[in-house]
């Protein structure tokens, strides 16, 4: 029988235990941590410290011993990026970014594939070869380019709008590389020559070979439609009834790996899958609710990813003959750098800002290991060439961080910086608003038509999916979602948004909602409504730059409407209803101290509900 003392669990344990040193050093260092999951794998490989497991035993512990099994959790990895690329890729940031995704983005692509593609068959490649290395080599690393650009402050300005459309537009062409390296596949199975020359009457053949795939990609697609919706539905109205968090997470893990799943049986990639369905969950209400549950499984499934990567790298291919592969990583960066400069300058971008793009860019990216593997299981290129190209391109993502402290150091030197742009550059108008309304019943949906009428724009929030689903109904900006939650009020702009407005009547939960609102936002114009006088005085104490009592907004109410049907004159009745309500204000923020984070309410403001 076979033993159980936790073996199979080793590379597992191993593993979390390189992610819990990893991921804190690195950030400490300020080094992207998908950098220290590459080192990771490069040293816990059978290339690593395995090496030397036959003097010192004791080193077969800390290894990682089953790469495949770490290739097949990596997997899931890849899907779950793509699902949540596909939750980005709204209809609104597309739109207002249309220019330079569709512009730039794209031209940069087919250049760099074309580019690639090109050197390749001089090198003595075949077309197909070529065209599927090509595809795979001209995308660069999301995962790698943003947190550095992040970490350099850059994202807010022209190089981060020029950076952040170009890898749009490689998101998008994702779907369609794979679906051409299926095709040319099963061109190749159909009988593509060693040479790269093809009889043109296999392409009709090679075609047919997708009808299953269409057929089911179709069913993705219809079935997502119908049965999206109404599940994540049901289970909002479970967790507003106390079923807690879980729920949605195990909701959100059940479509992204039955998509996958569904896409593989379908002649599909997994990964692909995953693309569409978080395409289809990103017309519901319930996106940013989906995008917080995943999270912490995304990063840690993305690590495992390129802790595969890392495993792959063959350091003895690099050993005996570290002038080529070094030369050809350098070649592939220099090569795709120079390209994407060119097309930068000819979409407008300015010269410092498209040295910096192209730059952090020329580097290859994550999905040349999905594409070229593709490529790879189907026989489309060659195995030997393939890993090669594959050690170069992990070689060059090690050199991101590098590439954009080369580009900080050359561009002090070029030109002065130019102003940044502000954060709507990178957040499309309509995707946020000014005002963040938390609650959208009765009151918050009155508090939106006012805001509307006035021209200003709006988000709303609201944990109960029917009134979601109501106000969305209507056409307006509302999503499902806990405000009490940080990482939600970040997925909301809270970092942009002008004023909070809290309308909600349960006051624990208000209470939560601004506490958290503070928390991100110290100085943001908060307004919350409040049971009563007490439940006003403890706001105050929160930080809130103004409490609306209902008992208190009732009576003045009341009391004005009496007075105006007795016949008192209408701007006696108002002086006298401000007056009292000031009054009223000021016994209320008696009970905060001094050092209070609320910010005192403008003398305008008590005029402004008139």
């Amino acid at each position: 029988m076979a033993a159980h003392g936790g073996g199979e669990y080793k590379d597992l344990i191993v593993f979390l235990a390189a992610a819990g040193v990893v991921v804190p050093l690195f950030n400490r260092l300020k080094i992207s941590p998908v950098l220290g999951f590459l080192a990771a794998g490069v040293l816990l490989g059978p290339d690593g410290l395995a090496r030397f497991a036959d003097r010192a035993p004791w080193l077969g512990t800390l290894t990682i011993s089953d790469a495949q099994q770490i290739r097949s959790l990596s997997e899931l990895g890849v899907a779950f990026l793509l699902f949540m690329i596909g939750l980005e890729l709204s209809w609104e940031r597309l739109k207002a970014m249309r220019k330079m995704v569709f512009g730039l983005g794209l031209t940069q692509v087919v250049l760099c594939t074309v580019g690639i593609a090109a050197v390749l068959m001089l090198m003595g490649q075949p077309l197909v070869s070529a065209a599927v290395l090509g595809m795979g080599l001209a995308l660069s690393s999301t995962a790698v380019v943003m947190p550095v650009m992040a970490e350099r402050g850059r994202l807010g300005g022209a190089t981060g709008r020029a950076t952040f459309s170009i890898l749009l537009a490689q998101d998008l062409a994702v779907a369609p590389i794979l679906i051409t390296v299926t095709v040319l596949a099963a061109m190749a199975q159909e009988g593509v020559t060693p040479a790269g020359e093809f009889d043109p009457s296999v392409l009709g053949p090679a075609l047919f070979t997708l009808v299953p795939a269409a057929i089911g990609l179709a069913l993705i697609v219809v079935l997502g439609r119908l049965v999206l919706r109404p599940m994540f539905r049901s289970v909002a109205k479970a967790r507003s009834k106390g079923q807690g968090q879980e729920l949605f997470v195990a909701a959100s893990l059940l479509v992204v790996v039955g998509a996958g799943l569904a896409a593989q049986a379908a002649g599909l990639s997994m990964s692909l899958g995953a693309l569409v369905a978080g395409l289809l969950l990103a017309e519901t209400e319930f996106r940013r609710e989906v995008e917080v549950s995943i999270e912490p499984f995304k990063g840690l499934l993305l690590g495992v990813f390129f802790v595969g990567v890392g495993i792959a790298l063959d350091l003895d291919a690099v050993a005996a003959d570290p002038a080529a592969v070094f030369g050809l990583a350098a070649g592939l960066t220099l090569l795709k750098a120079g390209i994407i400069y060119g097309a930068a300058r000819a979409w407008g971008v300015k010269n410092r800002n498209a040295i910096e793009t192209a730059l952090v860019l020329g580097p290859a990216g994550e999905f040349a290991f999905v594409i070229l593997g593709a490529g790879l299981v189907e026989g489309i290129a060659s195995p030997a060439f393939t890993q090669t190209i594959l050690v170069a391109a992990t070689i060059s993502m090690f050199s991101v961080p590098l590439m954009a402290l080369i580009a900080d150091r050359l561009l002090r030197k070029v030109a002065p910086a130019q102003p940044d742009l502000p954060p709507e550059a990178l957040v499309p108008s309509g995707a946020h608003g000014e005002v963040l309304i938390v609650g959208f019943g009765r009151v918050g949906r009155l508090v939106g038509e006012m805001l509307h009428e006035h021209g200003q724009s709006f988000m709303a929030l609201d944990a109960n999916a029917v009134t979601v689903a109501k106000g969305r109904a209507e056409g307006s900006n509302v999503f499902y979602g806990d405000a009490a939650r940080a990482d939600m009020l970040d997925k909301c702009g809270i970092e942009s948004v002008r004023a909070v407005v809290v309308t909600m009547d349960a006051p624990t939960k208000v209470d939560e909602v601004v506490a958290a609102v503070r928390s991100a936002r110290p100085e943001v114009i908060l307004i919350a409504r409040a049971r009563d006088s007490r439940h006003a005085e403890r706001l105050y104490r929160l930080g809130v730059t103004d409490a609306v009592p209902e008992t208190t907004e009732a009576s003045l109410q009341l009391a004005e409407n009496t007075l105006v049907d007795l016949g008192v004159p209408m701007g006696l009745v108002l002086a006298s209803i401000h007056e009292r309500r000031d009054r009223f204000r000021k016994l209320f923020q008696e009970a905060m101290p001094d050092d209070a984070p609320a910010r005192r309410p403008r003398a305008l403001r008590s005029t402004q509900r008139s």
